[in-house]
């Protein structure tokens, strides 16, 4: 099939949910993907990134089990074992996926795709023509100016395959990639030192997450220097060195660099074809169309939170679009966020600083500390449940920090995403002993009626 109602350039996250939508709306529909249908998020992403990270936990509970009564030990990191259950993981996950394209009857095309315009998209010198084009070719790891990517100097991709634990790591980036991968390789026993150039770590985070945060990476002997910019680096076949403005140097095994995503746009014909640009963005309006009749953008390659759930969203609103459902717009403000290093830190809405600028300095704010929840004090986790209030208005912001807070974004993004005043969360009953709980307790006293809280 070379003509379709929807031709979609890229099968990750946004580009095959666009798929799956339109299939199941009755629209026919031909992907084209240069790699593995899944992309990032599933291959070199979310899924295996948090396959380490549950493998750091399980390290991290064998290595302290004393303090739960569990006479257990550390031995050590098999790091084959450790990729062989990651990759399982991966392998099967695919397979899934694999098997919903063929249930879907959605024709794929393997190759480096080039939209050609107007609705046309051009692969291995064959052309499949749309009666609309969806763009989803996601991102890559980024680097910085001079800073060439090889040998001891590497990306989160080659951090995902390392055969071996490295003894002393810098990481380049203190965002979500960094402190995540910070965090696996304290847990297999690493000595790590992350430098970020802005005043905190996740600094799109609340300020109050990042003091946080900054504090439990102490207490785990996790390095890390901010307000610091990086200005070099050169290697050896034993190791590299980092250098620093300050005029500082670090020695380590490996450097990872972990300063974010660019849009993989580059290559790909957009430009050439008349989609407006910025700065290798595609450019949208809010129903995600670009300045091309027919053609969409959606997931990485659009300027916004580079996550995959946003890339879901975008795919499936663009799906109903395109046939015609009108679907609501996507508040972008209303997207989750966790970034699973540990402790976990989990967001939705406006952070304090955003919301003051946005409402004026009567916004309110509560912030409930997990030492009185007893769910997290069985998990022997140390954070706290902070809320944001508008002024006579519902809680437009809610941040979170402690051991498996990524579990409770889901109330907290509803609550956001539908504008519930405290009074509306205080009357809800939350189980015991579960960390959803310090949600409850945290709206009670927001609307007056605090129960397990000391003055």
């Amino acid at each position: 099939m070379t003509d379709a109602d929807l031709v979609i350039l890229g099968g990750g996250s946004g580009g095959y949910a666009c798929a799956f939508r339109a299939a199941e709306l009755g629209l026919s529909v031909v992907l084209v993907e240069k790699d593995k249908l899944g992309g990032t998020c599933l291959h070199r992403g979310c899924i295996p990134t948090k396959a380490l990270l549950h493998a750091a936990e399980v390290a991290d509970y064998a290595r302290e089990g004393d303090q739960f009564g569990v006479k257990s030990s550390l031995e050590g990191i098999d790091m084959a074992g450790v990729n062989s259950y990651k990759d399982s993981i991966v392998a099967k996950m695919y397979k899934g996926l694999q098997g919903l394209f063929k249930q879907n009857k959605i024709t794929t095309v393997e190759g480096t795709g080039r939209f050609v315009g107007p609705n046309t998209v051009e692969v291995n010198g064959e052309r499949y023509t749309g009666k609309n084009v969806v763009l989803a070719t996601g991102s890559y790891s980024r680097s910085l100016p001079g800073l060439e990517i090889g040998g001891r100097i590497i990306t989160s991709e080659q951090a995902l395959n390392l055969d071996y634990v490295p003894a002393k790591v810098v990481v380049l980036g203190g965002g979500v990639i960094g402190v995540e991968f910070a965090s696996v390789w304290r847990s297999f026993g690493c000595e790590v030192t992350i430098v970020e150039a802005l005043p905190r770590l996740v600094p799109l985070e609340d300020e109050f997450a990042s003091k946080r945060l900054e504090r439990a990476f102490r207490k785990r002997n996790i390095g890390f220097k901010t307000g610091v910019r990086f200005t070099g680096a050169t290697q050896t076949d034993s190791g590299v060195t980092v250098n620093l403005e300050s005029g500082e140097q670090i020695e380590a095994d490996l450097l990872l660099v972990a300063v974010g995503r660019g849009p993989n746009t580059a290559g790909h014909g957009y430009e050439e074809a008349g989609v407006r640009m910025d700065r290798g963005f595609v450019l949208t309006d809010e129903r995600l169309r670009t300045n091309l009749p027919g053609v969409y953008a959606v997931g990485d390659i659009v300027p916004g939170l580079q996550l995959a759930h946003r890339g879901f969203a975008q795919g499936i609103f663009v799906a109903e679009e395109i046939a015609g459902r009108n679907p609501q717009v996507i508040d972008e403000n209303g997207i989750p966020r966790v970034t699973y290093c540990n402790p976990e830190v989990a967001s939705v809405g406006l952070t304090e600083a955003a919301a003051k600028d946005r409402y004026g300095a009567e916004v309110s704010t509560y912030t409930y500390d997990l030492a009185g929840n007893g769910k997290s004090n069985i998990l022997k986790t140390q954070g706290a449940v902070k809320l944001v209030k508008a002024p006579d208005g519902p809680v437009v912001g809610v941040h979170m920090i402690g051991e498996r807070v990524g579990e409770l974004i889901g109330e907290a993004q509803l609550i956001v995403n539908w504008e519930a005043f405290p009074e509306d969360v205080a009357s809800l009953i939350h189980a015991h002993p579960t960390q959803t709980e310090a949600l409850g307790e945290a709206f009670l006293a927001l609307a007056g009626k605090p129960l397990h809280v000391h003055g």
